[in-house]
């Protein structure tokens, strides 16, 4: 299996008129399929957001992006966990991945991050065997798996 680079965006208005800004990956059907990725990990990073609802502070942006990719690389190497989706808005970024093994996980998020102060995020981890959020998100695009 070959993990794709490709991504669709979506924009969202909040009920309080903020906005949320979705990425959703495709083209990676043949991982969910296999039935191995049966984990969803959510790290939540709370921010400081301007009257939209996005990040007010731009170095903080930028962490945000800069640790997202490192965490990216850094689980998708071997394929340990991929990324699905990144949620923006309401003053929280939301990267989900789908996972083979929460406890390496664990490990190789916190040697990625070992480098940086403590950072204003939540792990939250969730038995999906079904890929159900990543299906859900796809729907967005219009997209069935």
């Amino acid at each position: 299996m070959i993990l794709t680079d490709n991504w669709f965006t979506a924009l969202s208005e909040n009920e309080d008129g903020t906005y949320t800004f979705i990425s959703g990956r495709s083209g990676i059907e043949a991982f969910v399929e296999s039935g191995k990725l049966r984990e969803r990990l959510e790290i939540a990073w709370t921010y400081k957001a301007d009257e939209k609802g996005l990040p007010a502070d731009d170095a903080e942006a930028q962490t945000m992006e800069e640790v997202g990719d490192k965490l990216r690389a850094a689980m998708e190497k071997d394929k340990l966990a991929i990324v699905t989706g990144i949620y923006t808005g309401q003053g929280k970024r939301e990267i989900n991945f789908i996972c083979r093994n929460i406890e390496a996980f664990g490990q190789r998020l916190n040697d990625t991050l070992a480098s940086y102060p403590q950072l204003p995020i939540v792990v939250n981890a969730y038995d999906d065997p079904d890929n159900q959020e990543y299906r859900d998100l796809l729907e967005l695009k219009g997209e069935e798996d």
